[in-house]
């Protein structure tokens, strides 16, 4: 274990030598830590990672080029490299318990884009190949790449929908999944707000997809992952799940069983931040079927990897391997219930009723706001959350009609049930105050909102005063 004064000491030499060359960048950092230990940061995919995984990413693995995989490098002197991208996968395999694990992506949809061309590569290139009658890709005649593009191009993906509270890169048609696949949506129930399985079926048969998606970004429960992965093999798609918002409640073996999506996807996608609380990056989790497709990650959609950030990913997955990530696990869920049950209670209108993760998804139109309004009330106050859509949203994906909390950050700085409740009692306070706005013409605007700035100090004091008991990072001063 590190001392807090080793701690202190490699933050504030960090800075000291940053300062020397660009005293504006170490102030912002400077700043960024003070902003962050001020607020109540309720961003659903935010957390804070630990000062070892923050240290583990300030090293010379950033000056390393690193291209292919361990052992097989297209660059000379990778063999430290070679060590912690093993680590990383070690402990990814031995956390999730799957039979392969690739750490190279840079972030979710890097790590998104790996598993679909491995899919379209086991799918659709294999074949094209063995049709084409090819020995090797640089065999293929002008004719057998114009049918193999046609193929790719025409592949069918079936995801969760972006008001439902499916991810962007499922298939959203700005996304390059969407311009990848012809993707169809799937919903969820209009008057519960839950995934219906047998839609999802239905969907899935009339459209026959090549790859069924699971997984979310603004989905308030579980995911029965061994029913949607009976409906793609009824199908014959690939069952992919994007972990990235739940993967430290799969990790903390909070979700098992049905709801552990690794024993039941062909493929498994995540981020390494949010609830895993480790560095901004992505990993892809699978079976020895895919893992020759996904190790091609680089060159096939990947650059170089980040070997510092494979470094601190290695790190957070230690950390998580221990057993006290359970219990943190287990907070957060206790938490984000305790929070959505605070709201409730107060008259909130909350997307499903309630919540089984880590995650509450407020209708704030019952305040009479949308989400735009009610995110900036919020900030104004000293509580950080983000605007999301809701089922059938009515202000679309920018103004929205709902906020996004989550519980993974104050969790890790220690809040319990009752902060909760207290937290459920300032956003209430805070948007039943807030009213909407107009524009200069006298039409009502879904951006501009009245809030009374002494409520809003007082709400942040308030915050603050909440989180006074609970310090960011108590091991790191920086003067």
């Amino acid at each position: 274990m590190s001392s807090p004064n080793a701690e202190s000491t490699a933050f504030r030499s960090a800075l000291e030598v940053i300062r020397a060359v660009e005293p504006r960048v170490a102030d912002a950092i400077g700043a960024e830590l003070a902003d962050q230990r001020e607020s109540l940061k309720l961003i659903a995919s935010e957390n804070y990672a630990s000062p070892a995984t923050l240290l583990a990413m300030g090293n010379w693995f950033s000056d390393k080029y690193a291209e292919g995989t361990v052992g097989r490098r297209f660059y000379a002197g990778c063999q430290n490299v070679d060590t912690v991208e093993a680590l990383a996968a070690e402990h990814a395999k031995e956390l999730f318990g799957a039979a392969h694990a690739y750490v190279q992506p840079h972030s979710g949809i890097d790590a998104n884009l790996v598993a679909f061309w491995a899919v379209l590569a086991d799918r659709v290139e294999a074949p094209a190949l063995k049709k084409a009658q090819a020995r090797h890709v640089n065999d293929l005649t002008e004719e057998d790449w114009f049918t193999l593009r046609r193929e790719l191009g025409n592949q069918r993906m079936l995801g969760m929908s972006l008001d439902a509270g499916g991810h962007l890169t499922h298939g959203f048609r700005p996304n390059i999944s969407g311009k990848m696949f012809d993707q169809r949506s799937y919903g969820t129930d209009p008057v519960t707000g839950l995934v219906d399985y047998d839609k999802v079926a239905e969907a899935a048969r009339e459209f026959k997809p090549m790859i069924l998606v699971a997984g979310y970004s603004a989905y308030p429960r579980k995911v029965n992952f061994r029913i949607m992965r009976e409906i793609a093999d009824s199908v014959g798609a690939t069952f992919m799940v994007d972990m990235a918002h739940f993967a430290g409640l799969v990790a903390g073996k909070v979700f098992t069983g049905d709801f552990d999506p690794v024993p039941h996807a062909h493929i498994v996608t995540t981020t390494t931040h949010k609830s895993l609380r480790g560095p901004r990056g992505g990993m892809v989790l699978c079976g020895p079927e895919l893992a020759d497709q996904v190790d091609r990650g680089c060159p096939m959609v990947l650059g170089g990897p980040l070997p510092h950030v494979m470094a601190a990913k290695a790190v957070a997955l230690a950390e998580a391997r221990r057993p006290d990530f359970a219990d943190y696990a287990q907070r957060i869920v206790d938490n984000a219930q305790a929070l959505a049950e605070g709201l409730l209670r107060r008259g909130a209108k909350l997307v499903t009723d309630g919540t089984d993760n880590h995650l509450v998804l407020i209708d704030v139109s019952g305040y009479g706001l949308t989400g735009r309004q009610a995110e900036q009330a919020l900030l104004d106050s000293g509580i950080v959350t983000n605007r999301n859509s809701v089922p059938q949203d009515p202000n679309g994906a920018w103004y929205t009609s709902g906020i996004r909390i989550g519980t993974p950050a104050l969790t890790t700085r220690g809040l319990g049930v009752a902060e909760m409740d207290a937290t459920a009692e300032l956003i209430h306070t805070v948007l039943n105050q807030t009213v909407s706005g107009s524009n200069a013409d006298g039409t009502p605007s879904k951006a501009k909102y009245v809030l009374e700035p002494a409520l809003a100090d007082k709400v942040s004091h308030q915050a603050a005063e909440l989180l006074s008991a609970f310090p960011l990072y108590p091991s790191v001063t920086l003067s």
